[in-house]
């Protein structure tokens, strides 16, 4: 498959009144065409903002201060954040999928306003073929009597249709890449996996790119071909689905894993949880972040800095000591 996009040492600062925090902090990854991708990591690694980062939605006080986001042969860290060109791909080639549809979408228009809208701005398309577009959109997506639910506002729908409906709207315009932004929050197993299941059927359809950004591992097992495990704004693990979910090598990486239930487990196998808190962006230490917290970790690692990622094999990439100097077996003794 061909390189869709190309993201090189991305990175992306807050200036606070506390200090600079890194939220991104020289990431790079790729997505090839008609390829679903995730990024995982906790809450606060980085993983939304380095979305936000690649279409320039990044709101003072924060500042993408390096790197570099190739899409289509052109860089678009180049353009103006509210130029024309950046608003020309912004939506109609590469569209997002909010964390929180209600406070995405505006609560005083209709559905059929708010994409009308979009397909107004994009694709020049108004009057009578504008609503039937519309009408098409929601019916793809599963929401029923889509002629009558258009008028409709969004405090009518309950959340899994909002979630629908903001699929619908990025949809629109036949984006060829498709970020979801932690696009099950607060909804039910059974409606995330509707939806998960819905994407990746959109996905197939309009023959797109699809990232999904979410904190659980187990979200992305069915859907994704490659996984990228962010941490402290950097990519500590990637590899393919079956790398991640058979031969993890990081020791955050196994930390998520043991942490969420598995059907092939033996009976009564506790979870782990993982030990700790996430560091502090502001004042990060030299040493690698995940020190703290790692059951692991041998005396190299409190002396030297942040490894570089290291191929382990075709597609899989560590970035941790430990991995490269012996195989992790069962945690250390503290």
């Amino acid at each position: 498959m061909a390189e869709l996009l190309k993201v090189n040492n991305l990175k992306t600062q807050f200036n606070t009144d506390n200090g600079i925090v890194k939220a991104v902090d020289d990431v790079s990854y790729y997505l090839d065409e008609r390829e679903i991708v995730s990024i995982v990591g906790e809450s606060g690694c980085g993983k939304s903002v380095s979305q936000l980062s690649i279409v320039q939605l990044i709101n003072l006080p924060g500042k993408i201060v390096g790197g570099e986001v190739i899409f289509e042969g052109h860089n678009l860290l180049k353009y103006t954040a509210h130029g024309a060109e950046m608003r020309s791909i912004r939506g109609a080639k590469i569209a997002m999928i909010f964390q929180e549809p209600m406070t995405s979408l505006n609560p005083v228009l209709t559905i059929n306003q708010q994409l009308t809208e979009m397909l107004g701005l994009h694709l020049g398309m108004g009057g009578e073929d504008a609503r039937k577009r519309v009408i098409e959109l929601l019916g793809l997506v599963g929401i029923p009597a889509a002629e009558k639910r258009i008028h409709d506002y969004p405090h009518q729908f309950s959340g899994g249709m909002r979630q629908r409906v903001m699929i619908a709207m990025a949809l629109s315009c036949n984006p060829r890449i498709l970020i979801a932004d932690e696009p099950t929050t607060a909804l039910d197993v059974t409606t995330q996996a509707q939806l998960l299941e819905l994407m990746k059927n959109m996905v197939d359809k309009f023959q797109a790119s699809l990232v999904i950004v979410t904190h659980n591992l187990g979200v992305v097992a069915r859907y994704a071909q490659r996984i990228y495990i962010m941490y402290a704004g950097r990519v500590v693990e990637s590899g393919t689905t079956k790398d991640i979910f058979r031969k993890p090598r990081h020791p955050y990486t196994i930390g998520l894993l043991r942490s969420i239930p598995r059907l092939d487990e033996k009976e009564g196998i506790k979870l782990i949880p993982i030990n700790g808190m996430p560091p502090n962006l502001i004042n990060m230490p030299p040493t690698c972040a995940f020190l703290p917290r790692c059951p692991y970790r041998i005396e190299k690692c409190s002396k030297e800095t942040w490894p570089p990622l290291t191929n382990l094999h075709d597609q899989h990439y560590v970035r941790c000591y430990v991995n490269t100097e012996e195989k992790i077996g069962e945690p250390a003794t503290r």
